[in-house]
């Protein structure tokens, strides 16, 4: 949005140029999500800062093997698939909107302009007032007990989550919404029956803590086995993608289809062993510089190498799904992190056994340490293919050169690498971190949680130290294999036109209710829409026409919420950086109001409700 305003300035500027600005933009943003982790390299007290070569090589390498594992997956996960890539598919639509020679003329090019700004405007203010103007709820919430069981009923008021689940269509919301009610319709339940909360204990409080700290990883263990599920259903479908590719670069560039123009496969080989040369380097400086013996820290070099790449390629696949299915910004990352680091520190645990360092002083530490390194370069990895498949799917919708937007996705990469020290570096001495401040007397209220980075550092610790509860993680794997039997049931049964996606059940019981009903409503708004249509009297044409147009026009309001409570959130958080900073509040422009406050969860709702409305008003067919 603010490349299209700032380009228009100048002459001849056009929608690829704005689609090639946001895919640079949005992969060097994307590596900010290094915060899950490398934290924990000061909560164990190995780190005393950030090393600004080490930090800046492992998150340009580890985004820039994003890009290049993820080459391989577009044609499959973006030409063919028909995964339904939220925000992709919401930035192609303002592109083509906001570009005068996108071939909308008159008063349909009007018409979209209206349903965009629209969305945004009604987005952006319901995101002012709730995050802004602290006058309306984000949020309401039923907690009651039955018997020693707590059950707790919520939901989250986003308007960009309304859209997202608008363009996820009836199927993931399904899915999600499946996750969410067996994480607090059954295992909340359970546990607080088996482990009843002491008396006086507030109860909403204690739901939340055993979601937290068990429930949540019965959602990673799922979500681990669906992952492999799903590069088990995919291996098929990539190699003849990967083979297509191939046939397609032998041919002359004037027959290459532009849906096979990707980098070349020679250049992929090229960049893949250049990033292996710089990223064996960097781990053999962090592994020499603890003084281990020559030959096992050359092994400890080629497993933490191994691991990144296997691993990476894994992650990389399946956070690629995951972002199609359900939208970058709802995709579980933290979920994807615990399962790397469980892995990685399994491995090391191993390794470390033979070679003897954990015999050695402060070898356990050392390994420890390693492991949140390693994971490092997977989380870089597995963020940007988180992204760069949804600004792919932007580039194949709007005609972009899947080529060029490769290039610049490196590019941004290396450009976003090396803002990332400083900035952690500038955070760390600023306000600290919980467990790692760096200066004596420092307020504590003030420090950065970081509570990913604190998770993984907790379970690397239990790893090692042989302290770690499985019990959970098994769970989740026992019912991930339960609903991937299940969704291979519905679709041989209804010939593919009914599933269950084993992925989107794990990020819905390991997201928040906050997050996931609202995906399930925008998409039951969807299927509403659809079944009025396929149920009216019209024609079978005009009924495809009248779906095409009401998806459209619900497709562009949905972009306007997604933007619109963006934009506001990024204005917010300046704000609230330069009030912090300036010694103010974390809520600068908050209007309290006493007589109010017990009623802004209601407001909050209506305001919600209101937007429910107009999406499907605006969105549903008029005979």
């Amino acid at each position: 949005v603010i490349s299209m305003a700032v380009l228009k300035f100048f002459k001849g500027s056009n929608i690829l140029e704005n689609n090639m600005v946001q895919t640079q933009a949005s992969s060097a943003g994307c590596l900010s999500s290094i915060i899950f982790v490398l934290p924990g390299m000061l909560m164990l007290g190995y780190w005393q800062g950030f090393p600004f070569w080490q930090t800046t090589l492992v998150c340009a390498v580890g985004g820039s093997l994003g890009v290049i594992f993820t080459i391989p997956l577009r044609h499959v996960m973006v030409v063919e698939s028909d995964l339904p890539y939220p925000e992709g598919v919401a930035a192609a639509e303002i592109l083509k909107t906001g570009d005068a020679g996108s071939g909308e003329k008159g008063s349909n090019s009007k018409e979209g302009f209206k349903l965009l700004l629209s969305g945004g405007l009604s987005s952006g203010l319901f995101a002012f007032i709730v995050n802004g103007l602290h006058l309306a709820g984000d949020g309401i919430a039923f907690c009651f007990k039955a018997g020693a069981s707590i059950f707790n009923l919520s939901t989250g008021f986003s308007f960009a989550l309304l859209g997202a689940g608008f363009l996820v269509g009836i199927t993931g919301g399904i899915a999600i919404l499946t996750g969410t009610v067996f994480a607090w319709g059954a295992a909340v339940p359970v546990l607080s029956f088996l482990e009843p909360a002491s008396e006086g204990q507030d109860i909403a409080s204690y739901a939340n803590s055993l979601w937290v700290s068990k429930v949540r990883f019965i959602g990673a263990g799922c979500i681990a086995i669906s992952a492999v599920w799903t590069l088990l259903v995919l291996f098929k479908p990539l190699v003849n993608g990967i083979r297509m590719s191939m046939q397609a670069f032998s041919s002359d560039d004037s027959s290459r289809s532009r849906d096979f123009d990707d980098l070349s496969i020679k250049s992929m080989l090229w960049l893949t062993a250049l990033f292996f040369v710089i990223i064996v380097a960097t781990f053999y400086n962090f592994i020499e510089s603890a003084g281990i013996e020559v030959e096992y820290a050359w092994l400890l070099v080629f497993i933490a190498t191994l691991i990144a790449f296997t691993v990476g390629f894994m992650v990389a696949s399946a956070c690629g799904y995951m972002a199609g299915l359900i939208g970058s910004s709802s995709s579980p990352i933290s979920g994807i992190s615990i399962i790397s680091i469980i892995v990685t520190s399994l491995i090391f645990l191993g390794v470390g056994s033979y070679t003897g360092v954990f015999e050695t002083e402060g070898g356990s530490k050392f390994m420890t340490a390693l492991a949140i390194f390693t994971v490092s370069v997977i989380i870089a990895i597995s963020s940007i293919s988180n992204d760069n498949l949804q600004d792919l799917k932007t580039g194949h919708l709007v005609g972009a050169s899947p080529r060029l937007q490769q290039i610049a996705l490196l590019i941004g990469c290396v450009v976003g690498a090396v803002v990332i020290a400083p900035v952690l570096e500038l955070l760390y001495e600023a306000y600290g971190f919980t467990g790692a401040m760096p200066r004596p007397n420092m307020d504590p209220a003030m420090a950065l949680g970081a509570p990913q980075a604190t998770l993984m550092t907790t379970i690397a610790n239990g790893i090692f130290s042989s302290q770690l509860d499985w019990t959970y993680i098994v769970i989740g794997i026992v019912v991930g294999a339960i609903v991937i039997s299940i969704d291979l049931f519905l679709k041989l049964s209804s010939n593919s036109r009914l599933s269950l996606p084993p992925l989107a059940v794990g990020i819905g019981i390991y997201l928040p209710a906050s997050i996931n009903v609202p995906v399930f409503i925008g998409s039951l708004i969807s299927y509403v829409i659809l079944r009025h249509i396929r149920k009216s009297k019209l024609t079978e044409e005009d009924k495809e026409n009248a779906i095409k147009d009401s998806m459209h026009r619900g497709t562009l309001l949905s972009a306007g919420f997604i933007v619109g409570e963006s934009l506001i959130g990024v204005l917010m958080a300046f704000i609230i950086v330069l009030s912090v900073t300036s010694g103010g509040s974390e809520s600068p422009l908050a209007i309290e109001i006493e007589s109010l406050s017990s009623f802004a969860p209601v407001i909050g709702l209506i305001l919600f409700v209101l937007g429910i409305v107009l999406l499907y008003k605006k969105a549903r067919f008029n005979k």
